[in-house]
């Protein structure tokens, strides 16, 4: 559970309408993993209230990044009115990702991990940020941050609306009419089989699937080049308008 004077100071600033959770960061306690989890949340303005809730963004790095490595993807989501959670699934002491194939069998505990993070997440917050949905999730994510998000997706169909992928390679993108997709896809490595959508499949589901030319997986974050920043930047814009 969450640290109760950090809680009890996180519900009262919430529902006073303050904005002082800008870059908060926190540690939070998974008690039944006996899980250290860190975050750092963002706060919209305050505008959000019970009754007329703002929405909730997850963001999760690619293998080995930090989790405040996207911050042009966390102004973007605040710029929209989005509380922003970034997430550390990577913590000192997991297992090593593993890098045989086939990756829907051998990284499943890995993903499975993140997913469990992000559903513990999604269920502690919602009691401390009650003007957010919780229920209505974005997820973003780099790689394999996109892949756990993308499983997640999968898993728990009804509490997302939006999944936003930077070229995630190994887990299927859900195929759900009720959930809007946008994958950027780098241009030097291709995607396992049958994670990205065929024409027809295209044709039926609310999924954006974007080549950017020229473009790294391993650029794809702050640390990249400025064109490629500046482009992720405008097609996450454009998506979430």
């Amino acid at each position: 559970m969450l640290n109760i004077k950090k809680a009890a100071l996180m519900l009262a600033l919430t529902l006073s309408g303050q904005t002082a959770f800008a870059n908060q960061t926190e540690t939070l306690f998974d008690t039944e993993r006996a899980r250290h989890i860190p975050v750092t949340i963002t706060a919209a303005d305050s505008t959000c209230t019970v009754k007329k809730k703002c929405p909730v963004a997850f963001i999760g790095a690619g293998y080995g990044m930090a989790h405040t490595d996207y911050q042009f993807a966390q102004q973007v989501f605040h710029q929209h009115g989005y509380l922003t959670v970034e997430v550390a699934h990577e913590l000192k002491g997991d297992p090593s990702l593993n890098p045989e194939p086939p990756y829907m069998t051998t990284r499943m505990e890995n993903w499975h991990r993140g997913v469990q993070t992000l559903e513990f997440l999604a269920v502690e917050l919602a009691k401390c940020y009650p003007a957010y949905d919780f229920n209505q999730l974005t997820l973003f994510g780099h790689s394999n941050g996109g892949d756990i998000a993308a499983l997640y997706a999968a898993i728990y169909p009804t509490k997302v609306s939006k999944l936003i992928t930077l070229d995630h390679r190994r887990m299927l993108i859900p195929r759900n009419k009720h959930i809007a997709v946008l994958t950027l896809r780098g241009s030097d490595y291709p995607a396992d089989d049958r994670v990205l959508l065929t024409d027809e499949e295209l044709a039926v589901y609310p999924v954006t699937q974007t080549v950017i030319p020229n473009s790294r997986h391993n650029d794809m974050y702050d640390g990249g080049p400025k064109w490629l920043v500046e482009e992720m930047t405008k097609q996450l814009t454009l998506f979430l308008q």
